[in-house]
Order: structure tokens, then C-alpha cells, then sequence
């Protein structure tokens, strides 16, 4: 990727151009990830990473999304990024070895809101929220039952939970839903809505080890980037 930038037909331009990239290269970070080149924003025309007039990166996140050859989430440290169907198999795989919650009471509360999504098939924030009684009204009970002693969940923020979830690859974002104005254009940042790969995708467990995933992962972000220090390419894979 050394060099990427100066090469223009390599950047972004369009939503097209954006879900090509990231089916060649099968990762592809959102934000700078401290490999040189590699993300969406440095791949992007300068002129449509933030545009007043021109839709960019930023509106065409739902549509590369809908054409179901991606998945997108929060699943590169911690930050935003795509990740192809061929390699999302490998990468569920041996993200779901692996625990992001740091004790008992935090994995318990992740899997509530986990299980209520799989029960929803789909929900945004704001819908996790009334089902799971985050504020006040009358929402509907989750499927799944609270466990003992869970922390008040009116205490609780939903955006680490939601960002486990997606880093452990039990949720992904599944489309960006707008507010429409009077002449039905859409405006404003887009609302995530969260679902399982699995709803969205099918089974996309491989007959294979979460060490060979790891092992493919790492052999495919090493041959791209020879050069990239370790510690890079380790926070890459999670």
C-alpha cells in the first residue's frame, strides 16, 4: 500500500468504487488504522470525504451494505470498517474464540442485549432502549430474561456493549435508517440498525479451526502489508 495515495485511479469516488475496494483487498478499516493507505478515508477523493454538495463515504455506507457483499460494524479496535463475505466466515470464527468482555457481570449484561437483538431479528438503539427498559413507557418485555443481580440498567450505556458485540462478531450492522423531510429527502446522520450475521448472511461458520482462521487472516494482511509493524496487523485481526 506504500505509495497508494499518489496512484489517483485507486481512489474512491464512488459507492461503487468503495465496495470494490474493499472486495479486493477483503479488510477495510474506515478510519486511518496506522497502516499507511489503508482505510476509507485515505482512499477517498479528497473533495468527497466531507462534501456539502456531493454524497461521500459517509451516505454510501447503507447501499454498499445492501448489496450483501460486505459486513460493517465496529470490528477493527474498536473502530468502524467493512469486511468481505469471502473473509467474514474466518474472521467470525476466530473473533467468536476470543472474549471482549473484561468479567462475568459485563459478558452476562452483553448477552441480554445480544439475545434481545436475536429475538428482535433487528432493533436500533433507540429500540434496544424501550426494550430493555432504558426509558420511561411502555415497551415490550425482552424474550430473554434478565440475570441475577445485573447492574440498574438505566446506569448502563449501550454504545461499549453494542461495541463488543460487533468486535466479537455477534452483531453487525445490518443498514443506516435517515429522517426524511417534507419532500422526502433524507437528512441528518443515519441511525444504525443492528443484527446477527447470521440474519443477515446465514450460517457463516467454516469447517475449520479458529486457529486456521487466525492463521489465513494473518498470511492474507501480511502479504498485503510485508512492511507493517506486528503490533498493526495484530490489532487488525483483534
Amino acid at each position: 500500500m506504500d505509495g497508494f495515495m499518489e496512484n489517483t485511479d485507486k481512489w474512491i469516488y464512488t459507492d461503487m468504487d468503495m465496495e470494490r475496494r474493499v472486495l479486493e483487498l477483503g479488510f477495510l478499516p474506515f478510519f486511518r488504522c496506522g497502516i499507511r493507505g489503508f482505510s476509507i478515508e485515505e482512499m477517498t477523493a479528497p473533495e468527497l470525504w466531507f462534501s456539502d454538495e456531493e454524497d461521500g463515504p459517509w451516505e454510501w455506507k447503507g447501499p454498499v451494505i445492501r448489496e450483501g457483499h460486505c459486513a460493517y460494524g465496529k470490528m477493527f479496535n474498536k473502530k468502524a470498517g467493512y469486511v468481505s463475505l469471502e473473509w467474514l466466515p474466518d474472521l467470525l470464527n476466530y473473533r467468536r474464540s476470543r472474549h471482549y468482555a473484561k468479567d462475568e457481570d459485563t459478558a452476562a449484561l452483553d448477552d441480554v442485549v445480544l439475545q434481545t437483538i436475536i429475538s428482535e431479528g433487528s432493533t436500533t438503539v433507540k429500540e434496544l432502549r424501550r426494550l430493555l427498559g432504558f426509558v420511561k413507557g411502555r415497551g415490550r418485555k425482552s424474550a430473554y430474561e434478565p440475570v441475577d443481580d445485573m447492574p440498574e440498567v438505566g446506569k448502563v450505556s449501550l454504545e461499549p456493549i453494542l461495541t463488543r458485540l460487533m468486535m466479537g462478531l455477534r452483531v453487525v450492522i445490518a443498514d443506516f435508517e435517515y429522517n426524511v423531510d417534507k419532500h422526502g429527502r433524507p437528512y441528518g446522520w443515519g441511525v444504525a440498525r443492528y443484527t446477527t450475521p447470521e440474519a443477515l448472511y446465514g450460517n457463516m461458520r467454516p469447517n475449520r479451526t479458529p486457529e486456521n482462521s487466525f492463521e489465513r487472516i494473518y498470511g492474507h494482511l501480511r502479504s498485503l502489508f510485508p512492511d507493517a509493524p506486528e503490533k498493526r496487523i495484530m490489532d487488525l485481526i483483534g
